[in-house]
C-alpha cells in the first residue's frame, strides 16, 4: 500500500518561507514527482515537477523563482522549499507521482497522478 503523506504546511505572513516535505516509498523512485495545489472551491494545480533523476524540475509561472522543488531518494522524500510566499499561495499542497498527460515527454502542461492523493498540507499566506 502506497502511502503519500504531506508535511510542512502552516501559517506564514507574505514574503516568509516554508519547507514542504513528502514521504514517499522506494517505488515511487522510479517516477518523477510533484507537487500540486488546490484553493477553496478551485481545481487542483501543478506547482514544480522534479524527474527522476532529480536533476531536472520544471515549474508553474506563479512560482517560478520562488519555489524549489527536490528529492532524496535514500529517504523516500520530496521536498518543496517556498520563499517569499504571497497570499496566492495559500492552498492545500499535495505531492504524487507523476507522468506527463500529453504523452510527449516532458515538460507538459498537464500531469497524470500515478497514487491515489493523500491528505495535503495546508498552507496559508497571511497579508
Amino acid at each position: 500500500q502506497e502511502q503519500l503523506v504531506e508535511s510542512g504546511g502552516g501559517l506564514v505572513q507574505a514574503g516568509g518561507s516554508l519547507r514542504l516535505s513528502c514521504a514517499t516509498s522506494g517505488r515511487l523512485n522510479s517516477y518523477g514527482m510533484g507537487w500540486f495545489r488546490q484553493a477553496p472551491g478551485q481545481e487542483r494545480h501543478f506547482v514544480a515537477a522534479i524527474r527522476r533523476s532529480g536533476v531536472t524540475t520544471y515549474y508553474a509561472d506563479a512560482v517560478k523563482g520562488r519555489f524549489t522543488i527536490s528529492r532524496d531518494n535514500a529517504k523516500n522524500t520530496v521536498y518543496l522549499q517556498m520563499v517569499n510566499l504571497k497570499p496566492d499561495d495559500t492552498a492545500v499542497y499535495y505531492c504524487n507521482a507523476i507522468e506527463p498527460q500529453s504523452g510527449f515527454g516532458w515538460p507538459a502542461r498537464r500531469y497524470r497522478n500515478l497514487e491515489n492523493w493523500g491528505q495535503g498540507t495546508l498552507v496559508t499566506v497571511s497579508s
